[in-house]
């Protein structure tokens, strides 16, 4: 397959060399170091000059550091006349703050977006986005990948008594995703209306729709502390669900979350991107290069 370089940030290298690995590539030399101050800096090990190029960097871990290597990588790429750079970032940075939802409150994802479209990036693609309106941040190719296939395999082949259960989602924000998937599913759903206090912290939640005696799914795009998600599962035992599984796309499990989960009464909390792989990530990134190439 010409012209085609993949490179990959320090965020997730397993998965820009799994992707490699199913196109038949190899991974671009990149070397990644930090002064002394701890400024980045990113030197492209090879030529790009007329090359499509991808950048593969998500936004987990050390958010601020990786997204400052990826603009750095996207610009290092532009100013060394590659022919197109395309950004795969499977969790978007500051996905959350999409809207101006108080006074003086930022709107950090289009600020994110247009940092990307500046540094050179010509495409993106990302996963599960927190807010689909993310996309019209950009004036740029956005393509917003969905878990909803692997979501439905995994329930399929995992729990035996899907087909009375119910998809819940534990805020009023996700009922579209869950719709979609009990849709697909033939089963009822359920939504949680959640109030916070303050970020990372639920006052208090109700549950609209019925799961007594019945399977509870949860799913959900993000879980970060899990606070959330933790006490959907004691609302939904305490309306009588018979279990409690959750299904996370972006797993970022920060502070407490892991004790949390540990404590709660799931029979599984599945993280999505770790039970399938990243082969949405990989098979759309292989149809995006074959299309590429058949125009």
């Amino acid at each position: 397959m010409p012209n085609i370089k993949i490179f990959s940030g320090t965020s997730h290298p397993d998965l820009g060399q799994k992707i490699s690995d199913r196109l038949g590539l190899e991974l671009g030399k990149v070397v990644t170091k930090k002064f002394s101050n701890q400024e980045t800096c990113v030197e492209i090990g090879e030529s790009v000059r007329g090359e499509d190029v991808y950048i593969v960097q998500s936004g987990c871990g050390e958010i601020n550091d990786n997204l400052m290597e990826l603009l750095i990588m996207i610009n290092a790429c532009k100013i060394a006349s590659a022919s197109r750079v395309t950004a795969v970032i499977p969790c978007f940075p500051y996905a959350r703050q999409d809207k101006k939802d108080k006074s003086r409150a930022p709107i950090s994802a289009k600020l994110v977006a247009n940092m990307l479209s500046v540094s050179g990036a010509d495409h993106i693609i990302t996963m599960d986005l927190h807010a689909s309106q993310i996309q019209g941040f950009f004036d740029i190719p956005v393509d917003n990948l969905y878990a909803e296939p692997a979501v439905l395999k995994w329930i399929k082949e995992n729990i035996n008594e899907w087909k009375n259960c119910t998809i819940v989602s534990p805020d009023a924000g996700g009922a579209k995703r869950v719709t979609s998937i009990a849709d697909r599913l033939n089963v009822d759903f359920a939504l949680i209306h959640k109030e916070r206090k303050k970020a990372n912290e639920v006052d208090r939640m109700v549950l609209v729709g019925d799961v007594k005696d019945r399977v509870a799914i949860l799913v959900d795009d993000m879980a970060d502390t899990c606070g959330t998600i933790c006490h959907a599962a004691d609302k939904l035992v305490s309306a009588g669900a018979t279990k409690v599984y959750a299904i996370l796309t972006h797993g970022i499990f920060s502070g407490p979350a892991i004790t949390r989960i540990n404590n709660a009464c799931f029979e599984a909390a599945v993280n999505n991107l770790n039970f399938n792989g990243p082969a949405c990530c990989l098979d759309y990134l292989h149809f995006c290069l074959i299309d590429s190439y058949c125009v």
